[in-house]
């Protein structure tokens, strides 16, 4: 056997400096600053939120199941189903990593001593005394001070400093699943999905608050105040002039149009409003729909902007399976930090050796009824004795799943011919059935 060194020589060249990371080139969006950034985003700009809100329930809609039929992939089940917070839930709190591009989770586990037991360290729906999951919960990100790095530049240890006691806490990776978006350099804190709308959201929204003085000062007009003659506000060493104009200065730039409006001025001064007649040169409503547009291309959504000027929907179908195709990928990653950091955990705890089981993400765009007709005709698939493509078929139309009985009684299996049945032909039985033909 040849010498083989097991000595690590080079890095990952992540910039950081003790636990903070410094991989992002725009001061304003990184650590900690940046939280405040991607929640303003996430909450103020109504693009934003929507694609974010359609992301959630694409995935929140997804099922989720374990791969094979052994006691352990019975008791990984169990253990799923079995936590504080629904499994949906958790899901949903890990595509906060969506927003702020990771999202951390502390694994806590209990003894399964059936439902009687008060305490949620041991309280279960089973009996039998097994260490199952008590949750996932999300240390917010706000909330984590920094990341602690062992010499080899791996990610040993997470720093949490939270209200409303702010004691520093340090949470071992052994005790906890990072889920990221992307991984770059190892990067613990992954790349958020709203980095790169940044730059059309910032300028969206300035123009938006142009926008708004704009008509704002449209209906009210420009005030102009005007001082009587003899009057010098611009003498900076009388102190009366001085404090005159303050005041002119607040009253002009504080002028409104509400149902409180009116003024009141002694005699001599002279107010106007002067107007624009409502016209500008750039039509500014038009750039803003343009930033809109493309902070949905970035995050590939621009598909709930069909119908106004920025596409058509002989498009929809490809954004849609776009959109579908890359928040199946983040499924994808969220499945596989489960199986490699968390469930082989959870069998560890019980002194059960591998191979283990895998949770399996269901697919967010299933196949129409009319794509699945037109397969099974094209390959003569027959139906009528694959239990297994009965049920995927009934689980697509939202349809009760069949037990292998019901299966056996409800099909007839073969013919006299000894031929099975295809798909027209099960669906004429069905149709013979219900009395839709004679």
């Amino acid at each position: 056997m040849r010498n083989v060194s097991l000595k690590q020589l080079g890095s990952t060249g992540l910039n950081r400096y003790g636990p903070y990371i410094y991989e992002e080139f725009l001061p304003e969006l990184q650590w900690p600053r940046a939280n405040k950034v991607y929640q303003e985003m996430s909450d103020n700009d109504p693009v934003i939120g929507a694609i974010l809100y359609l992301a959630e329930m694409l995935i929140r809609g997804t099922t989720w199941s374990v791969e094979g039929k052994d006691e352990n992939a019975k008791f990984l089940e169990e253990c799923m189903n079995d936590m504080e917070m629904s499994w949906p839930n958790v899901i949903s709190e890990i595509l906060s990593m969506l927003t702020y591009g990771f999202s951390f989770h502390e694994i806590l586990y209990k003894v399964r001593r059936g439902p009687t037991e008060t305490s949620p360290k041991y309280r279960s729906k089973y009996s039998d005394g097994r260490i199952g999951w008590r949750g996932m919960p999300i240390r917010a990100q706000r909330s984590i001070e920094g990341w602690i790095f062992n010499k080899e530049d791996d990610l040993v240890a997470v720093e949490q400093l939270c209200e409303p006691n702010y004691f520093k806490v340090t949470i071992p990776m052994s005790k906890g699943l990072l889920f990221r978006t992307r991984v770059s350099k190892n990067n613990p804190e992954g790349k958020s999905l709203l980095r790169n709308a940044y730059r059309p959201w910032f300028f969206k929204k300035h123009f938006e608050e142009i926008e708004g003085i704009g008509i704002e000062r449209d209906l009210a007009g420009f005030p102009v105040l005007t001082a009587p003659d003899g009057l010098d506000l611009w003498n900076d060493q009388d102190p009366l002039m001085v404090e005159l104009r303050a005041k002119a200065e607040t009253l002009v730039s504080n002028v409104r149009r509400d149902s409180e409006e009116g003024m009141l001025l002694p005699h001599g001064w002279d107010l106007k409003l002067l107007t624009s007649g409502s016209t500008r040169q750039i039509d500014i409503s038009t750039t803003i729909e343009r930033y809109d547009n493309r902070i949905a291309i970035t995050m590939l959504s621009d598909i709930i902007l069909l119908g106004s000027k920025s596409g058509s929907f002989a498009l929809a179908d490809t954004k849609q399976s776009m959109l579908a195709a890359s928040l199946q990928s983040q499924l994808y990653n969220i499945a596989d930090v489960f199986n490699t950091k968390a469930v082989p955990r959870l069998f560890e705890a019980n002194g059960i050796a591998g191979p283990y089981p895998k949770i399996v993400p269901g697919q967010i765009q299933m196949p129409t009824l009319q794509e699945i007709a037109l397969m099974l005709r094209a390959m003569k698939l027959p139906i009528n004795d694959d239990f297994e493509l009965q049920n995927y078929l009934r689980k697509i139309m939202n349809m009760p799943e069949l037990t292998k009985d019901q299966h056996e009684q409800y099909y007839e299996g073969t013919d006299e011919q000894g031929s099975v049945d295809t798909l027209d032909d099960v669906n004429e039985k069905l149709m013979e059935q219900n009395g839709d033909i004679s």
